[in-house]
């Protein structure tokens, strides 16, 4: 079956003090659902109806291997979902006072 494409959200998350690279992720997820409403699911849900919905998630981290997507993933309440973590977004440099 081929899958359309309903909704795209961006995100962003970061944890400046602790640097977990994990946790930024798991934050820019939370951010990018706290952006959208996917009513459409809500109301064929009320309605006897389950779609199956697929999540794909690109993270995209200075540090791709510090990334647990497994626990990135857990930050989406359903569907079935899948992640891939690539190169790039920003590191800040901690200067000393």
């Amino acid at each position: 079956m081929k899958k359309t494409r309903l909704i795209v959200e961006l995100g962003m998350g970061v944890d400046l003090h602790g640097g977990d690279y994990t946790k930024a992720a798991r934050r820019a997820v939370e951010d990018a659902i706290h952006r959208g409403s996917l009513l459409y699911f809500a109301d064929v849900i009320k309605e006897g109806i389950h779609p199956k919905m697929y999540v794909d998630v690109t993270i995209a981290s200075p540090k791709p291997d510090a990334v647990d997507g497994e626990a990135v993933l857990q930050a989406l309440p359903f569907g079935e979902k899948s992640i891939k973590v690539v190169s790039g977004g920003m590191e800040v440099e901690r200067t000393e006072p």
